[in-house]
């Protein structure tokens, strides 16, 4: 009943969930908020999240500042917000922004709030959730459809100044897209991340164009991500004409944003950006359920990134050989000059010739010409620039034999080799995955909490065996597969790190 931020929240869909999920909840709620007290009620299905900001004055002034929509979520925490929301037309907007003024009147709120609403998607009824009497996370897209500082206004409000506006003077200018960064890893369920922030390189702020990008964040390169605080590092806002080319401006600048040493959620979001439902306006606080049942395993490339893709790791391997003849005091080759290269992108062999020149390069990728101009040269950890007109940026990492290449939500491992080398590898044969089903592992850094087994049980699989606490959240630890438990490593209280054995089964 005190928290907020996704915390000391479960849903249960039968009576074992509400027996594992209610001590659960009270130890989050207190851990995080010093209050273990918790209210019970009915799950909505389908819903969306919709909540408006206000903003009052010491004088009985208040107005609305329209609304923002956080419907994409993950643990019960927004991921993704946006103002305005694609769900409402002009009379719904202005009746729920009537009843948050009034709310506000009522209790004589004189700062910024936010009241939140559960909307249907099917008819636009909505229903009240709660009041935030703070500023919110997401307050920026606000600020950007409305041109309103809203800090400004709340340190004019609580030095007794009148609001310098009226209602009527208030319109919505463009769209807002928010991303929130966070350090967690999208692969493995959105568990958090920690280590050493090696590289952190946001992307270019201001305006360019009709587009304007505006990252606010509390991190900087070298900064160490520990298992005590939210995963939030960053948050990533554009502001353009529309809706779409809020959400292009989005996904454009997801694929400048670098960052190492932990895992981030940027392909996810990268996803999301480009996918059809989203783009549509179409969703509900189950999207990511409903669009990843089985857990974010990356997109898919479409066939013009699959030839960004093999291009891009092409040219990369092109522009290392030339240095490599550079370094050696061989003669560099004339620019112009092809060479052929096998790509291997996901077992299919791509046929590659690069002919390098000042500007970028020619290549023809199974035999069809395409043109790749770019500034960027080796070493570089983003390849940006024009591929046949259009412009890209694409994440890339050195790996043995090729590159990790990452666009868009898409994460691909490419390989690179001379065409006798590309025949050899062939002949390799696959190495086997070592058998892991007898260990009970944790998926990530953290401090046991509890272990609820005991040598010599039995146990089934998806039964909780032990709990992991990290960034204030309480994890479950379950048994993948039925068996018996022959040896337990770890004890409450002790810290683990990511994959550490904790369980044996025998």
């Amino acid at each position: 009943s005190a928290g907020g931020g996704g915390k000391g929240i479960r849903v249960a869909y039968n009576r074992k969930e509400v027996e594992e999920g209610f001590p659960a909840v009270r130890a989050e709620a207190k851990g995080a908020f010093g209050d273990d007290r918790i209210f019970i009620e009915k799950f909505v299905t389908a819903p969306r999240h919709i909540e408006i900001q206000v903003m009052g004055d010491k004088h009985g002034n208040v107005v609305h500042l329209f609304e923002r929509e956080c419907s994409i979520q993950r643990r019960n925490q927004k991921v993704v917000e946006e103002a305005p929301s694609p769900l409402l037309d002009e009379k719904t907007r202005m009746a729920m922004g009537e009843q948050a003024c009034a709310l506000a009147r009522a209790v004589n709120y004189d700062s910024a709030g936010t009241v939140e609403f559960v909307a249907s998607g099917a008819d636009k009824s909505f229903y009240f959730l709660e009041m935030n009497t703070r500023l919110q996370v997401e307050h920026p897209v606000s600020e950007m459809i409305t041109g309103i500082d809203l800090v400004e206004q709340m340190i004019r409000s609580a030095a007794g100044e009148k609001l310098a506006f009226k209602q009527k003077d208030l319109k919505i200018k463009g769209w807002a897209i928010e991303n929130r960064i966070y350090a967690e890893d999208p692969y493995r369920n959105f568990l958090p991340s920690i280590g050493r922030l090696r590289t952190y390189q946001a992307p270019a702020e201001g305006k360019q164009g009709d587009v304007t990008i505006r990252n606010e964040t509390g991190v900087r390169e070298g900064d160490e991500i520990s298992m005590f605080y939210d995963p939030m590092i960053a948050k990533l806002v554009t502001h353009a004409p529309t809706r779409i080319a809020a959400i292009d401006a989005q996904a454009a600048a997801l694929d400048k944003f670098l960052i190492d040493g932990i895992a981030d959620n940027i392909p996810f979001l990268g996803a999301v950006m480009e996918e059809a439902d989203f783009r549509k306006g179409d969703f509900t606080t189950a999207y990511i359920k409903d669009k990843f049942p089985e857990g974010f395993a990356g997109v898919p490339p479409t066939p013009a990134q699959e030839k960004l893709l093999i291009a891009t790791a092409a040219v990369a391997r092109a522009f290392t050989a030339r240095r490599a003849t550079q370094t050696s005091g061989r003669i560099n080759p004339p620019n112009g000059d092809t060479r052929d290269w096998v790509v291997i992108l996901d077992k299919v062999h791509h046929l590659t010739s690069v002919a390098l020149d000042e500007k970028g390069a020619d290549v023809a990728i199974d035999g069809k010409k395409h043109r790749f101009d770019t500034a960027s040269r080796p070493g570089a950890r983003i390849i940006s620039g024009t591929f046949d007109g259009k412009p890209f940026a694409v994440k890339i990492k050195t790996a043995p034999e090729g590159y990790t290449l990452r666009l868009r939500g898409v994460t691909v491992r490419c390989l690179v080799a001379t065409p006798r080398g590309a025949e050899l590898h062939k002949k390799i044969p696959e190495k086997q995955k070592a058998d892991t089903s007898k260990l009970i592992v944790s998926p990530m850094p953290g401090l046991v909490i509890s272990i609820d087994a005991k040598p010599g049980q039995e146990v089934k699989s998806g039964e909780g065996v032990a709990v992991v606490e990290a960034m204030k959240m309480q994890n479950i630890i379950r048994a993948e597969r039925d068996g018996v438990i022959a040896k337990v490593n770890v004890a409450p209280g002790a810290s683990v790190a990511a994959d550490e054995v904790m369980i044996e089964l025998a």
